[in-house]
């Protein structure tokens, strides 16, 4: 028994040119030759006059459902011999078998090439979406940087320190921060959160930042700078109905040492005065939190309030947006007022602003599902011992996607060894 291509096929002379391979057909009956030298066809073709002196001939088309041919299923004997019907029958019933077993082949070569087409084509989506998504964590990268100070400035008798990270690299977060100079020994920071994400919080952040930068060229007192960004805020169409929660503050040199700090504060959370009167002693932590400041651009008549505070050596000032004071410790406890006092109070060893910035780092880190939110910190504090300033402080902005996913911390000045109080000590 034997497959037999077309060319040499006895079943093919006898049906040719009536039948060729692919034809639909309707039924095509088992060809039999009991002996090929009587058949007057047969017995010219190559099988039987050739070297194989081919004798017997049986074949059973291989027809598909759809009434196409594939080719024969062929016994061949060298001498005559008779089929019996129910020989014939089993070899009808052996093409349908192969029949089946190509169609089921050919079925799952389909199948085949169709899961591959279509994973071909997720693979594609796949690949596009994840360059489109690089392509949108790029621009909000590149856009978030553009709403921060590369650097901080050096200021002699002073260090600084800030953080910031959002709480995903495909959105442009509204909060913002900045220090600089106002000539005269004087200087000026500001720390801030305008509601909402993407690029129309982004345009307001934008007009924020210059505009308190401006105002503070003009105006001595930061309750005035604070009602000049309110007008801005109110006045520019496109700001809508975003508005946005600030602290301003105004560093001058003080005789005795330190630095005297006006701040005003506009609907924003408290800011944390640590003092730490000896080396490596206990930190005694205040809340700066004026009352009265209302939000920045909500309302035409908005007041702010304002505090005086003095910044002696060993003190350290930090300020936070509300991402930290609204991060949670377990699922319904968020950390609140409470949580910043009781973690800052906990400070052993020398406090500096980089330290308190880290260990701040850390402690979102801890939290169970991390910030949740958009988080910058800003830290000013005075050494002990001042030295000749160093290089600007540099800008530590970590955009992470995960929240889990620690940053690096920025390099601490060498000192004794401290203890740090993290988010299961806050939640007992």
């Amino acid at each position: 028994m034997a497959v037999l291509t077309y060319r040499l096929s006895l079943c093919d002379d006898r049906l040719k040119p009536a039948i060729r391979p692919g034809q639909r057909v309707v039924e095509q009956p088992t060809l039999v030759i009991p002996d090929t030298l009587a058949d007057l066809v047969a017995c010219a073709n190559p099988l039987v006059a050739g070297a194989l002196q081919l004798r017997f001939y049986a074949a059973a088309p291989i027809i598909t459902a759809d009434g196409h041919r594939l080719g024969t299923v062929n016994i061949l004997d060298t001498r005559p011999r008779l089929m019996t019907e129910a020989d014939t029958a089993a070899l009808a019933d052996l093409a349908a078998i192969v029949r089946d077993s190509l169609e089921l082949r050919l079925s799952a070569l389909r199948l085949l090439r169709e899961e591959q087409a279509r994973h071909k084509e997720q693979q594609e989506t796949r690949e596009r979406a994840e360059r489109d998504m690089a392509g949108i964590t790029a621009f909000a990268t590149a856009l978030q940087r553009t709403l921060l100070p590369p650097a901080l400035p050096t200021i002699a008798g002073l260090e600084l320190a800030c953080h910031y990270q959002t709480d995903s690299p495909r959105d442009v977060g509204g909060d913002f921060y900045d220090v600089f100079p106002l000539g005269a020994d004087r200087w000026a920071f500001f720390l801030g959160d305008v509601c909402g994400k993407g690029a129309e919080a982004a345009a307001v952040t934008s007009l924020t930042r210059y505009t308190l930068r401006e105002a503070a060229q003009h105006h001595t007192d930061p309750q005035t700078v604070l009602s000049a960004l309110n007008s801005a805020l109110l006045a520019d169409p496109s700001v809508g109905s975003r508005f946005c929660t600030c602290v301003f503050g105004v560093l001058n040199r003080a005789a005795e040492g330190g630095f005297t700090i006006t701040v005003a504060t506009g609907g924003h959370p408290p800011l944390f005065h640590l003092m730490q009167t000896t080396p490596n002693g206990a930190v005694q932590v205040q809340a700066v939190h004026p009352e009265g400041g209302m939000l920045v651009g909500a309302f035409p008549d908005a007041q702010f309030a304002s505090q005086t505070l003095h910044l002696a050596p060993g003190h350290t000032l930090r300020l936070s947006t509300d991402g930290l004071t609204e991060a949670r410790i377990t699922d319904r406890t968020m950390l609140g007022e409470d949580g910043p006092t009781t973690f800052l109070s906990g400070r052993t060893g020398t406090i500096s602003a980089t330290t308190l910035v880290n260990d701040t780092i850390d402690l979102l880190h801890d939290l169970p599902r991390g910030a949740g939110d958009d988080v910058a910190l800003l830290a000013l504090s005075v050494p002990r011992n001042p030295t000749t300033p160093g290089p600007a402080a540099p800008t530590t902005a970590t955009l992470t996607p995960h929240p889990h996913r620690k940053p690096a911390r920025s390099p601490e000045p060498a000192g004794p060894p401290r203890t740090t109080s993290n988010a299961r000590h806050l939640a007992e």
